[in-house]
């Protein structure tokens, strides 16, 4: 597989996202399933991994760890800290906090170091300044590499910069989200910040795997996001056949057809798809091979858009712990 930049590391243009090992779309997959997930993965080419503390409360880690210790001089490792703390989720982005998250990181997975360490959210009560400056304390002390921001602002990315380089900015980033583009992406390139956009595929939805909302297992996240209910849910299935159709004529799958999508749109930016699937892993990883043509991707645009797509992507207790900008039709909620 190609290769791009993050920070000080070459990677995979394509990574993993671990998530759904462990937590968000329903329960689990088995653990053999789990592991053949990241083992293809890692087969496929793929030598960039993301989990967090928060991920099933700690499984996540231990999974990757225990999973991927064995083949730790090949990959790049990215965790999260600053929602999670013991065993309850808790948005909080204090210094001695993150510090002792990170120990505990540190221990689930079995390594001496962190290559990637995101805050996984900024907590707006303690200035970003020095939930960074801690992060870059682990930095001197040896215990991470490089730090990572998740779901902030272009302005709050820029103050963070200033206190320690900001090797990683991610959030969600899709056809079908493209909160992005007001102004994140812009201040990425101008600070050499990679832009890691995480949900590529539009939480599955865009890959085909939601037809039927109400077939939604009752611990799927999913069941929550405004997307999935209602006439916003009926509305978007109009675009997803639209959005298949395209797919057809590129010869790839849907999930495909996103994820060469991104790679067209910024030779920096790095997708992490997820999934419990040994099946769709594969089919995501070799969405690095597909070259799409630049009428295709104009019509990608026209057909599945900030202005088409309806509902926010978060209900309002969700988008109160996000900094992203939002698009016009979010802002009231």
């Amino acid at each position: 597989m190609k290769t791009r930049k993050l920070g000080p590391f070459d990677v995979s243009e394509i990574g993993l996202g671990c998530m759904s090992l462990s937590q968000a779309y329903g329960p689990p997959p088995p653990r053999d399933q789990a592991e053949a997930v990241l083992l293809g993965a890692l087969d496929a080419g793929c030598t960039f991994f993301d989990t967090a503390a928060v991920y099933g409360l700690g499984h996540n880690e231990r999974l990757v760890g225990e999973v991927l210790r064995p083949h730790r001089d090949r990959i790049v490792l990215a965790s999260k800290c600053g929602l999670s703390r013991g065993e309850q989720r808790e948005l909080n982005g204090h210094p001695d906090v993150l510090k002792a998250t990170c120990e505990e990181s540190l221990q689930r997975l079995g390594v001496e170091v962190i290559d990637l360490y995101y805050l996984h959210r900024w907590d707006r009560r303690v200035p970003i300044e020095d939930s960074v400056g801690a992060l870059a304390d682990l930095v001197t002390e040896g215990k991470i590499r490089t730090i990572g921001l998740s779901e902030v602002s272009a302005p709050t990315l820029r103050r963070a910069h200033a206190v320690h380089p900001i090797a990683a900015l991610q959030t969600e980033y899709s056809p079908w989200t493209r909160n992005p583009e007001i102004a994140v992406l812009e201040a990425c390139r101008e600070l050499g910040v990679t832009f890691v956009a995480f949900s590529p595929v539009g939480r599955g939805f865009l890959a085909g795997g939601v037809k039927d909302a109400s077939a939604l297992d009752p611990s799927d996240f999913r069941v929550g996001m405004p997307r999935f209910q209602g006439d916003a849910f009926q509305s978007n299935l109009a675009l997803l056949a639209s959005f298949e159709a395209l797919a057809g004529e590129a010869g790839c799958t849907p999930a495909q057809l996103c994820l060469a999508w991104l790679l067209h749109k910024d030779p920096d930016l790095i997708p992490i798809p997820g999934t419990s699937s040994p099946e769709h892993m594969r089919q995501n990883m070799a969405a690095s091979g597909i070259a799409l043509p630049a009428s295709l991707l104009e019509r990608i645009d026209l057909a599945v858009n900030g202005a088409s797509v309806s509902g926010p992507r978060y209900a309002p207790a969700m988008q109160a712990s996000v900094d992203t900008e939002r698009m016009p039709f979010e802002v009231s909620v």
